[in-house]
């Protein structure tokens, strides 16, 4: 597999540079073009009462989305660095609908972490949970403040399901690279046979790693892959994401959704 085209969702919250510089460094590494892209709905007043007020805001609404759409363009042109190809679109519309579209054409979409402590990104947010269940291409989570991802020291986050599959899949072109792949499966279900057959699959890709089961976590199972990722110094997490019913995960929590939430190294996902 290889990385042609990594598209990196831009706003104009805080992190939003250090996203475009991380996507710009995988760009160089992996000689891709770096595409972003950029989207902010008009929000207009409910036409009624008075018409000409309602033109007056409407005006008034549509130069803001043009000024925020080309300040987005200025930030990602100052970042994107000059020797790489890179590729601009944008347009007055919901930043999820757009960006999910215009997808299409990526290998790998890069979005920033939004847990409660990152703070509001504004209208051009593009939530990474819903972007996952829409997509259909992996997705990489920036949390703030990382500007580089080298991908060293990777852990697999392991259950033996076609999400987790599919991230397997889609993380080669990392894992290929790497100085250390670990296999981890966390929960009372954890199986070995499961984890050796992942790392077996790697192996018939020249990737050598490990297994690691970890069948009575003492904390949740997001927490535990989380601190199994810092015991190992890890700066890159791949896992499947969204295993069940929607519904069902947001109403009892899930790793999924607390991993996007609290991160702290980058996490490449896929549905």
């Amino acid at each position: 597999m290889r990385i042609a085209n990594i598209m990196v969702s831009i706003d104009l919250g805080a992190a939003s540079a250090h996203r475009v510089r991380s996507a710009a460094s995988l760009a160089e590494r992996f000689g891709a073009k770096l595409t972003g892209v950029a989207a902010r709905p008009v929000f207009g007043p409910m036409p009624v009462g008075n018409m000409r007020d309602v033109e007056r805001v409407w005006a008034i609404e549509e130069r803001l989305t043009e000024e925020q759409l080309a300040e987005a363009k200025a930030l990602f042109e100052r970042m994107a660095g000059q020797a790489l190809r890179t590729d601009w679109h944008f347009a007055p519309t919901d930043p999820l609908t757009y960006l999910s579209a215009r997808a299409r054409t990526a290998d790998l979409v890069v979005v920033g972490r939004q847990g409660p402590a990152d703070g509001d990104p504004g209208p051009m947010r593009v939530p990474a949970g819903a972007l996952l269940m829409e997509v259909g291409r992996p997705v990489l989570v920036v949390p703030p403040g990382i500007e580089h991802l080298a991908a060293e020291r990777v852990v697999v986050a392991w259950k033996d399901a076609p999400e987790a599959r599919r991230a397997l899949h889609d993380a080669l072109p990392f894992l290929g690279q790497a100085d250390q792949v670990c296999v981890v499966a966390v929960g009372p279900d954890a199986d070995n046979v499961g984890a050796e057959g992942a790392a077996e699959y790697l192996s018939g890709h020249g990737i050598r790693a490990t297994t690691h089961l970890i069948r009575k976590p003492g904390i949740d199972t997001a927490d535990e892959i989380l601190r199994f990722a810092r015991r190992e110094d890890a700066d890159l997490i791949v896992m499947g994401a969204y295993g069940h019913s929607r519904l069902r995960e947001w109403v009892f929590g899930d790793v999924t959704r607390d991993v996007l939430q609290t991160t702290p190294v980058c996490c490449l996902m896929s549905h």
